[in-house]
């Protein structure tokens, strides 16, 4: 009987090292599907990406709907009166107080943008409604002014702001 190792690689040797790599691609061919199965699809991937809106055919004193990660986004082009009256709100009149010039971008402050979803119970409020020429909620009567801020029913808080940013003067993105 020999003790002594071979140096040459034998046919054995071969057979292992054979099997041992067809084992190796088979398990990562059953394992793929499970792994990849995990990522979101195409259509979850698409509704929550950015989107750009086209702000040419919104004429002064009118607003939009559009819908971003499943969310009516309202985008309003708001007169020089609304933002005038937005801006010369005092604070203490206000439930969330927040300035005008918080709410909007600079350079475009007649331009509004905020989610369409009354912070009361989640209502969809209704554009250019109510006392304040903003936003009026028809489930439990949450009024909003032109700013979005809350001034009148049982909304606690400010319709709230999306991510947004202008890519151009006539173009905003969401997201």
């Amino acid at each position: 009987m020999t003790t002594e190792a071979s140096a040459e690689p034998t046919r054995r040797d071969f057979l292992y090292i054979a099997t041992g790599a067809v084992a190796a691609v088979g398990a990562a061919a059953a394992v793929w599907p499970f792994i990849s199965q995990m990522n979101p699809d195409a259509s979850t991937i698409a509704a929550g990406a950015p989107i750009e809106v086209d702000l040419t055919p919104i004429a002064e004193g009118q607003d939009i709907k559009v819908f971003w990660r499943g969310q009516p986004i309202y985008i309003m082009n708001r007169t020089k009166k609304q933002v005038d009256e937005a801006r010369n709100t005092p604070l203490a009149d206000l439930k969330d107080p927040e300035t005008d010039q918080a709410r909007t971008k600079e350079g475009h402050e007649n331009w509004l943008v905020v989610v369409g979803i009354c912070t009361h119970l989640g209502c969809i409020p209704i554009a250019h409604e109510g006392n304040y020429d903003g936003f009026f909620c028809p489930c439990h009567g949450s009024q909003y002014d032109s700013s979005g801020r809350i001034r009148q029913g049982p909304a606690p808080l400010n319709l709230p702001i999306p991510p947004y940013q202008f890519v151009s003067d006539t173009k905003v993105q969401i997201g």
